[in-house]
């Protein structure tokens, strides 16, 4: 069994780590501390082909692989973390939902300047009332002529603030089955963006409100039924959250690995003490890991989807050592690393923030532990 890249993985990983080097290193602290969407490095990255990689060349993307998407992610990320997110909203996340069930009108309509970097897609899912149980969301939607009415709202909302197309879960009916989504584009009547917040991270979100907003038949992405194709594409989107995770950690471990090689203590680097050597040897063990099984998940999709199963035992290895690593990282460095003269303490906020988004831990062990005894376990309350 080979553990290595293949040559062609290799030699597109090496292409986008010299792309960074050559276009990102300069800026990438400013970058990290804005909360601003990136417009320009989207387009930068759009015309590197970095953005819908593993779409097909027939919808206007690279006709790439999820391992490519990963990779790519991977390597942008330990040169200018930020522009990571731009990679991974261009391959995962809303984005590829729509492109695995949009028509081709819809496709028409909106791909171009997504794939593009012109516009980003933001996903409606969470609301006040239901988060991990996403199956109890109340926004409505309710068929009237040749529209449907919109009800309700939705927080949490990854790039809600500069984003010009929303992906709404709505509900047509009761029960699962009664759940699917729309398509709302910013400025639909009825549709209101709230004011910007912020996350611990930084980032910023808005809640999104509906009264009685009409959007026609023809914004229909999935309708009653489509919720279970909807998180099935969900599993795929966790391979980008865990990209992140993982290689911000391993930015983290860089910076603070040439940091233990030239600061000086006590007359001495600090790589030659024994606790800070530990460390690291505890750092890299945890990366590694998290990699192979980053690495399997992805190459399961080479030929299809990867399974529920191996996707989440992926986004929770990476989160975990995401975070333990830049944290341990952060303390190594002491006060450059809490510093913001430093991305370390960036990545250490970022990872912290991707152990919620996409599905926390505690669900994804719940998950993985459905898969060990092969039945699933309900979490909801016995009202019997």
């Amino acid at each position: 069994m080979d553990f290595k890249l293949s040559e062609e993985h290799q030699a597109f990983a090496d292409s986008v780590a010299r792309f960074a080097q050559d276009k990102l290193k300069d800026g990438a602290l400013a970058r990290a501390h804005s909360p601003h969407y990136p417009w320009e490095t989207a387009a930068l990255l759009a015309e590197q082909g970095l953005l819908g990689i593993a779409f097909s060349e027939e919808d206007g993307g690279q006709g790439g692989t999820l391992m490519h998407a990963v990779l790519a992610i991977e390597q942008i990320a330990l040169i200018c973390p930020r522009s990571a997110d731009i990679v991974q909203a261009g391959n995962f996340g809303p984005i590829r939902t729509f492109v695995e069930y949009a028509s081709p009108e819809q496709k028409a309509r909106f791909l171009p300047d997504l794939l593009a970097g012109r516009k980003v897609v933001s996903l409606g899912m969470s609301e006040p009332d239901a988060g991990s149980a996403v199956t109890e969301l109340k926004t409505s939607a309710r068929l009237d002529g040749g529209s449907y009415v919109i009800n309700g709202s939705k927080v949490f909302s990854t790039h809600s603030p500069d984003a010009e197309l929303f992906l709404i879960y709505v509900r047509f009916g009761p029960g699962v089955g009664g759940i699917g989504s729309v398509l709302v584009e910013r400025g639909t009547p009825g549709f209101q963006v709230g004011e910007p917040s912020s996350f611990m991270n930084g980032e910023q979100w808005s809640q999104l409100y509906f009264d009685d907003c009409r959007i026609p038949v023809e914004n229909v992405l999935l309708g009653p039924g489509g919720f279970k194709k909807q998180i099935s594409g969900f599993n795929v989107e966790r391979l980008g959250n865990s990209s992140r995770a993982l290689a911000l950690g391993r930015h983290a471990f860089n910076v603070a690995r040439d940091h233990a090689m030239t600061r000086k203590q006590f007359g001495r680097e600090l790589c030659e003490f024994q606790g800070i050597q530990w460390k690291f040897a505890d750092m890299a063990m945890k990366l590694e890991q998290a990699q192979m099984m980053l690495y399997r998940a992805a190459l399961e999709g080479e030929h299809g989807l990867p399974s529920a199963q191996s996707t989440a035992m992926a986004k929770l290895a990476c989160n975990m050592a995401g975070w333990e690593v830049s944290n341990e990282a952060l303390q190594v460095m002491g006060g450059m690393g809490f510093s913001q003269e430093s991305l370390v303490e960036y990545c250490v906020r970022r990872t912290r923030g991707w152990m919620i988004a996409g599905g926390s831990i505690e669900i994804l062990k719940n998950r993985i532990a459905e898969g060990v005894f092969g039945r699933t376990f309900s979490q909801r309350a016995n009202n019997g």
